[in-house]
């Protein structure tokens, strides 16, 4: 558990009255959900890039608005505290404002010298370059995101940061681009929601883990289900919330992709105001869903392992 993480309470039963995730994720408008995920992420990195829109070196309070959270400031109920003083500061400022993140997944896993680490959905680095230091010269950490503009950013900071034993790639999680049995970790923060089809990104998983590798995610997961007007939306889906899976989902799929010992834990549960603010920037009727999502919503963080042959 991260060091800033409070034991969080159980989320609420669900009320009913709502739909449970399908996949391939149903979304409305032209662009598809993997096209808006990207346009709204490389606009963040972009940012970043050209140095807009980002705080002081001493202040790490605000950061730009785009982003899984609502305003993604370091006070709002997805992303505070998710990170130690000690692990802000020993890394790039764009690095700690762009994790973007609902979770610690480095908090969850142990990680050994010499291991290879790869962080589905890596964005500006900030897991990357935490889990290199933990495996030292003799390991290695990727990280693979969808989009070209968060590449560049992260391969920036990492070499800010005077983290050699690193790699990005631009791909996706769904379709990963490395060997079967190459990986002896996997973490992820706060981007399976994201993905259309989850069973394929778990599955993909599941084939670069070697025997006995370790997943251990943190990942936005609701109680129950959602309405199916929020699985319909296009920003609540880029914004980290449409695309959740139950808890039981979750884990089922898990269990489906091959995973042995498929456990979740929530760590933050988000009340009816805290999702009032994080669907502000959709059409939807935030006041009116929140009151029925509001304290079924979290973060969580979720472990399994590959079988050891």
């Amino acid at each position: 558990m991260s060091p800033n993480t409070t034991p969080t309470p159980t989320p609420t039963p669900s009320r009913g009255c709502c739909t449970p995730v399908v996949e391939p994720t149903p979304i409305e408008g032209d662009e598809s959900l993997q096209e808006a995920v990207a346009a709204r992420y490389g606009a963040l990195a972009r940012t970043f890039l050209e140095g807009e829109n980002t705080t002081g070196r001493g202040d790490r309070t605000l950061a730009p608005t785009t982003c899984c959270g609502p305003g993604c400031g370091r006070s709002d109920p997805v992303t505070r505290g998710l990170y130690s003083d000690e692990e802000a500061g020993s890394l790039p400022e764009a690095a700690f404002h762009a994790s973007l993140g609902c979770g610690n997944p480095t908090a969850l896993v142990t990680l050994h010298p010499g291991e290879v680490v790869l962080d589905l959905g890596s964005g500006g680095g900030i897991d990357v370059l935490l889990s290199a230091r933990r495996v030292g010269p003799t390991g290695r950490a990727i990280g693979l995101d969808m989009t070209e503009e968060m590449v560049i950013l992260a391969r920036r900071n990492a070499a800010e940061a005077g983290v050699t034993n690193v790699e990005f790639l631009q791909g996706r999680i769904d379709a990963i681009p490395l060997p079967t049995n190459s990986v002896d970790v996997i973490v992820s923060n706060c981007v399976i929601n994201l993905a259309g089809d989850k069973r394929r990104v778990l599955a993909e998983a599941f084939r670069v883990l070697k025997p006995g590798g370790r997943l251990a995610v943190s990942d936005i997961v609701v109680r129950g289900c959602l309405p199916a007007e929020v699985r319909r939306d296009v920003d609540a889906l880029a914004g980290c919330i449409g695309g959740a899976l139950s808890e039981q989902e979750f884990l089922d799929r898990l269990a489906e992709a091959g995973f042995a010992d498929p456990s979740l834990e929530f760590t933050r549960v988000y009340s009816a105001a805290d999702v009032e603010a994080m669907l502000a920037d959709t059409d939807l009727d935030a006041r009116r869903i929140s009151a029925e999502v509001g304290g079924r919503l979290g973060s969580a963080f979720v472990r399994a392992t590959t079988p050891q042959q």
